[in-house]
């Protein structure tokens, strides 16, 4: 066996020579950019751990000292960079070069959402609204017919203004050896109503042999003339350029002067529309680039404020935020998922936690206008996503306006249970990809939580009557669910407990790995809808008999969903065994149910270093992990994914604030920093939680780690009082709480073993030190 050290100074020269994928790059004129061939060890390594029923990478990472970290998930695999095959002009394909994409944009207003442009990562492309419509290629070298970033070998990894502002930064090296920096983003001006995508490029020829290198903006709309400053059709401008540009075949063409470096403007339009003159220059360029930055920064302002001891973990908390303030209720942008999803429920969850209850609000209300082919599903869904936006923000209005439909569709489920020879709601098909009709588990799970949410949330609002008829519902099939359970559960030989999707039938039986069947792989997406519902309450025999089997059955690498399509059918990001983290974001809050702090911190890291694109944070519904012959890169399926980010939201937050249930699932208590990376409170760090969203009302706290001691400040929510809540103070491996003072005195309550501290019954404001050694 190949040794860990020898694997990592391996995938080290990968990252160091990753030249262009196999038969996707175009090759510069002098053929400089051979094709980047996939090194058998690496493909060997990488099966071998998909193979293995355990997390073998992931139990590695746990063991290492000080657990895991970014640059340790990285090394395992190949960066993602791919969104569409490797040739051809296939359906599936979503950009010309079949790199990634960054939805870029800015809304005009509360009812325009969708307002974006597509900047190609590989700074080849600017693409309007939507794949495969209008754009301006940005073209380079001395020809000037060189497509920007063509080549991956001479393209250093994109990456983000500030390290998280939606503002692209890329650099190239053409065939020449002449150097180009570009910047691109997408704003809004006063001069015309279009979105405007603004593209600055610096050709720099000094280190080449060669001058006057070209840049060359090609609109991929023909039929446009030059008036003054701007390319249009009839009235409509489509390009605005700098001074100095000439028009060329329809293009607009910069020459550096001799080996002088020169630095280039170019401001696309979304939509073609009116547009006033004005002189594209530096001062204007930064003038709509800081606006840019501030909108979106405002907008992060207004939400909650996280600050932890690791920089690209912010940098992709503040990203995602921004991402999914995006997206709104939408699951994808610019492609066949721009449309609405079930998961899009939990999105709304994750950024009301974060402060964005109007975002939260608005995604719940768009799930009253959409059909489903899961309709009991959907009412648990509703109902629960109501349920939590009312419990967060105390919006009765809101209930009291949704109530009517609620009605509506609790009498759906009263019928069906009225019906029930079992006390179960009627069969709903398995999944997507699996129709046949069974009593799922994660359906009737879903229902449940729903009518439990809702029934207590109208019987805080003044809805008796339907909090009566919702108890009693939720009452019928809690039992049934029970004893389906139980009559289709089965206790493995390794002390694992397989229940399976399709209850009653006897149809399902336990997998030996779950990703090597059609069904298998299903079960691994949809068992997390019935694990985070509260069906099984945290710490028991069923919940830990669950966990166990799906630690040990191949359900989870490197801490994200494991998913395999079945059959293959060549989409990017399911051509090889892979993940689908839209799931994770349940598994995340099962984990922290049952006090799993080390598998969220892995989940945390696996996400940030393995399912995510490299210093740009874009996931799609699923990635490839297995290697895919001709691919160096891995791939995505249709980026960018709103549920997928908010996986990685989710976990965080949960790594800071979680959130207890009763045993009615009603919010009972609040746990601390449960699960934060114990290297976060080495001596000098901090960890900051300022008005983050909770059923009790806005959280603030904040930890600082000194030698020996770590200050606590906590100012308790106001609204309603938890019954229990605790804090943990995850300290450096072999540090233990050795005393605790709460404003100056003595206190006892707290365990040193664990780090845990009970302050429950404290109220107001709590300052607190805890020693250690």
């Amino acid at each position: 066996m190949v040794s860990r050290a020898a694997l990592v100074a391996v995938l080290v020269a990968f990252a160091a020579t990753a030249a262009a994928v196999g038969g996707q790059a175009r090759v510069g004129g002098d053929g400089s950019c051979p094709p980047q061939q996939l090194d058998p060890l690496y493909a060997a390594r990488v099966n071998a751990a998909l193979g293995a029923r355990q997390d073998v990478w992931g139990n590695e990472l746990l063991r290492a000292p000080g657990g895991p970290t970014y640059a340790r998930v990285q090394a395992y695999l190949h960066p993602l960079m791919l969104v569409g095959p490797p040739s051809g002009d296939s359906p599936n394909r979503l950009t010309d070069s079949g790199i990634y994409y960054l939805a870029l944009g800015r809304p005009a207003g509360p009812r325009e959402f969708r307002s974006i442009d597509l900047h190609v990562a590989d700074g080849s492309q600017i693409v309007s609204g939507f794949v495969k419509r209008a754009r301006l290629s940005v073209d380079v070298g001395v020809p000037g017919y060189e497509r920007y970033g063509s080549c991956l070998a001479r393209l250093a990894p994109p990456r983000l203004a500030a390290g998280y502002l939606p503002i692209l930064r890329t650099s190239y090296i053409d065939a020449s050896g002449v150097h180009y920096k570009q910047e691109s983003f997408a704003t809004r001006i006063p001069q015309t109503r279009s979105l405007v995508s603004f593209v600055k490029v610096t050709v720099d020829p000094r280190r080449s042999r060669v001058a006057g290198p070209r840049v060359r903006f090609l609109p991929s709309v023909t039929g446009l003339r030059r008036v003054g400053n701007q390319l249009r059709r009839d009235r409509k401008t489509f390009l605005v350029f700098g001074a100095g540009g000439r028009l060329d075949a329809g293009s607009v063409v910069y020459a550096a002067r001799g080996r002088k470096p020169r630095t280039v403007y170019a401001a696309w339009l979304s939509r073609p529309a009116l547009t006033g003159f004005f002189r594209l220059d530096r001062r204007t360029y930064n003038r709509a680039r800081r606006s840019a930055a501030a909108y979106w920064n405002r907008r992060l302002a207004a939400g909650a404020k996280l600050q932890v001891p690791d920089r690209r973990v912010m940098h992709a908390e503040r990203n995602l935020l921004i991402q999914n303030l995006l997206h709104t209720w939408r699951y994808s942008l610019a492609n066949a998922y721009e449309r609405f999803s079930w998961e899009m429920v939990d999105v709304a969850e994750v950024l009301g936690e974060y402060g964005f209850t109007g975002a939260e609000r608005e995604i719940v209300k768009e799930s009253f206008h959409r059909r489903s082919v899961f309709p009991n599903r959907a009412v648990g869904v509703r109902m629960a996503g109501v349920a939590d936006y009312y419990r967060r923000t105390g919006d009765a209005r809101f209930v009291s306006r949704m109530t009517p439909a609620l009605r509506i569709l609790l009498g759906r489920l009263e019928m069906q249970l009225a019906e029930s020879p079992n006390g179960l709601l009627e069969r709903e098909r398995y999944g997507v990809d699996v129709s046949r009709p069974v009593y799922g588990l994660h359906d009737q799970a879903l229902a449940l939580q729903g009518l439990r949410a809702i029934a207590g949330v109208w019987l805080k609002t003044g809805h008796t009557p339907l909090a009566s008829l919702a108890t009693v519902a939720a009452d019928r099939l809690e039992a049934g669910l029970r004893a389906a359970v139980g009559a289709s559960s089965s206790w493995l030989p390794d002390g694992s407990l397989f229940i399976p999707m399709a209850l009653l039938d006897g149809t399902e039986r336990p997998y030996d790995s779950v990703t090597e069947s059609l069904e298998g792989s299903y079960w691994n997406l949809v068992m997390p809808y019935a694990l985070a519902s509260g069906l099984f309450p945290p710490g028991s025999a069923q919940a830990s008999g669950v966990l166990r089997y799906m630690q040990g059955h191949g359900s989870r690498m490197l801490g994200l969903v494991r998913f395999r399509a079945w059959p293959n059918v060549g989409k990017p990001g399911y051509r090889a065994p892979g993940s689908d983290d839209v799931y994770g974001t349940s598994v995340a809050r099962f984990l922290a149910d049952n006090d799993q702090a080390d598998q969220l911190v892995l989940s945390l890291y696996g996400k940030l270093g393995a399912d995510m694109t490299a210093n740009t944070f874009v996931s799609g519904e699923g990635s490839t992990i297995g290697p895919v012959d001709g691919e160096y890169y891995r791939s995505m399926f249709r980026p960018p994914n709103a549920a997928n980010n908010a996986f990685f939201l989710e976990t965080l937050r949960l790594m800071l604030v979680h959130e207890t249930r009763a045993a009615d699932g009603t919010p009972h208590g609040l746990e601390l920093a449960y699960a934060t990376p114990r290297r976060w409170l080495l001596p000098g760090r901090r960890i900051v939680v300022r008005g983050l969203r909770t059923s009790f009302g806005s959280l603030s706290y904040s930890l600082v780690a000194r030698k020996g001691s770590v200050r606590a400040r906590l100012t308790v929510p106001r609204r309603v009082r938890p019954a229990a809540l605790r804090l943990r103070l995850r300290l450096p491996v072999g540090k233990r709480i050795t005393s605790v003072a709460v404003g100056g005195r003595a206190f006892e309550r707290f365990d040193s073993r664990s780090g845990t501290i009970d302050l429950s019954g404290l109220t107001g404001r709590v300052n607190l030190v805890a020693s250690y050694s």
